[in-house]
């Protein structure tokens, strides 16, 4: 016999807008502005009569958990896990993190106790370096020390086309790589991460997009993406605002400030198939 079932959700990223150093100089923290995307995880929690065994997302998420529960001081009922996800593991949509998230959503709701955002964070810095999915706005995060240094509201949306280039990329193993390139580029991070800041203080998409673009082609120089400037050569074409990539993953695309109709669809997969890519449309952000 079963009951009731509770159920926690998280949505997931298309990489970045931002991803560099928080400001110029000789030991960066790496910085980033998640780029929300409609695409989500869920994990449930139906009660019955079986012992309830462990999260089906993963061990990661099985440790968060259990650290959940320890913190709160209790003991899982009797019941079934069970898990969904839309998010593709290893490409930059962070669904390591919102599995994360979605299961400590589960859990603050099988047990009626109100959502703690510094509990997650808390149990996040216990497990991995993280994404700021756990928000439902824009933010400029430090994604090491799981630190949301602004919030950028929900102003600001775009609708995608993107693919994702093969590989996967390690990201603890190419941290110092990365740190590396920051103090080498790191007057050109400083300008763009300004620019993008003013974009969302002034609720200008097109601004955002720019910034968002510069910050692709300045990880060009490290983590590059094959395919980057054939996409930046046909931007004014396809009629895009700009270029958002996962840095540390293999997302690419292009930001459009509209919803795309039948005729530009086919045209971007016609294009995106000559290069070798099957592309996918989302809508990211939340304007």
């Amino acid at each position: 016999m079963t009951g009731r079932t509770v159920s926690g959700v998280c949505h997931g990223t298309l990489g970045e807008l931002y991803q560099g150093p928080l400001r110029a100089g000789t030991e960066p923290d790496i910085a980033i502005v998640s780029f929300p995307v409609d695409r989500h995880s869920w994990a449930h929690f139906t009660e019955g009569t079986e012992p309830p065994g462990g999260p089906p997302l993963g061990e990661k998420a099985a440790l968060a958990a259990r650290l959940f529960l320890e913190h709160f001081g209790l003991t899982l009922p009797p019941g079934r896990w069970s898990a969904h996800s839309e998010l593709r593991v290893g490409v930059g949509m962070a669904s390591s993190t919102a599995d994360i998230v979605a299961t400590l959503r589960c859990l603050f709701r099988l047990f009626a106790l109100p959502y703690d955002r510094d509990v997650v964070l808390g149990i996040l810095a216990a497990v991995e370096r993280a994404d700021s999915v756990f928000l439902d706005e824009f933010a400029l995060y430090l994604s090491g020390r799981h630190r949301v240094v602004r919030r950028l509201g929900t102003d600001i949306g775009f609708h995608t086309a993107y693919i994702s280039e093969p590989g996967t990329v390690d990201t603890t193993a190419v941290t110092d790589l990365l740190l590396a390139h920051y103090r080498r580029y790191g007057e050109e991070y400083e300008r763009c991460l300004t620019d993008l800041l003013k974009g969302f203080a002034s609720g200008d998409p097109a601004a955002v997009a720019r910034a968002a673009t510069a910050s692709a082609a300045l990880s060009q120089s490290v983590l590059p993406k094959t395919t980057f400037d054939s996409m930046l050569g046909h931007q004014e074409r396809f009629g895009a605002y700009g270029i958002f990539v996962a840095h540390t993953g293999c997302l690419i695309g292009y930001l459009f400030p509209g919803r795309l109709d039948a005729d530009q669809k086919s045209d971007l997969s016609a294009f995106f198939h000559s290069l070798g890519h099957q592309c996918s449309f989302a809508q990211g952000g939340y304007g």
